[in-house]
């Protein structure tokens, strides 16, 4: 999937309403991620932001390429404890966007658009909490 400061939003409502109506191979019903683990990952994201959004070149930093493959690493680890995380990240796409910022300012600020976006169309969608 390939997102783009064009379709981020509808790409995240598209994504939302999928796991929305996620049904395992028997039909049932699956569990969304919860909004606390939602915002979670968005403080994750977040953190890194507020670095890049202050820094004025359009190649990040190596500290912050490093950071921002841990933050892989933290979504993979995420993704492996709770399988409701690992639909979002999977549906979402959440690695291979993370891949392609490629050390890219303009990328970065994308991509935590696109996870503000998750949480807003969670939220607006009834996302539960806990």
């Amino acid at each position: 999937m390939q997102v783009n400061e064009q379709n981020y939003v509808d790409t995240a409502e598209k994504v939302i309403m999928n796991l929305k109506n996620l049904k395992d191979k028997n039909g049932r019903m699956i569990q969304m991620v919860t909004t606390s683990k939602l915002r979670n990952l968005l403080t994750l994201t977040a953190d890194i932001y507020n670095e890049v959004i202050n820094q004025s070149e359009d190649r990040l930093n190596e500290e912050i390429c490093a950071r921002i493959e841990y933050l892989r690493v933290r979504f993979l680890y995420e993704a492996g404890r709770e399988p409701s995380v690992k639909n979002l990240v999977e549906k979402a796409d959440l690695l291979t966007v993370l891949k392609n910022i490629r050390g890219s300012r303009k990328s970065y600020i994308l991509f935590n658009r696109y996870m503000e976006a998750l949480v807003a169309f969670h939220k607006y969608y009834g996302g539960r909490e806990s």
